[in-house]
């Protein structure tokens, strides 16, 4: 989506963000379906399907955490990197001034 784009840090803080929440919100699914599975596990009178259910989600829910997270560590990368060619053409410009 972002290779070779140009992006403003703007765009890109607004992105980091959304993206930041859904990780958070995938966690908060994924924690929420351990625990249950961990409630069920303990209820001797548990029903196989409601364990079926929470063992699905979980399979579902914990790549999408993994997309989620390892997108979010590529923008904070794709961020730094910016600051960096920014900071780098200040302190470029402050040397070529006399």
């Amino acid at each position: 989506m972002l290779k070779n784009k140009p992006v403003t840090e703007t765009e890109l803080r607004s992105l980091t963000d959304q993206v930041d929440g859904l990780v958070r919100v995938l966690g908060a699914q994924l924690e929420a379906s351990e625990a249950r599975l961990t409630e069920l596990a303990d209820e001797p009178d548990s029903s196989l399907t409601l364990i079926a259910g929470e063992l699905h989600r979980v399979e579902v829910l914990r790549p999408q955490l993994e997309q989620a997270s390892a997108l979010l560590r590529d923008l904070d990368a794709r961020a730094r990197a910016l600051r960096t060619s920014w900071l780098l053409g200040q302190a470029d410009s402050a040397l070529r001034q006399p």
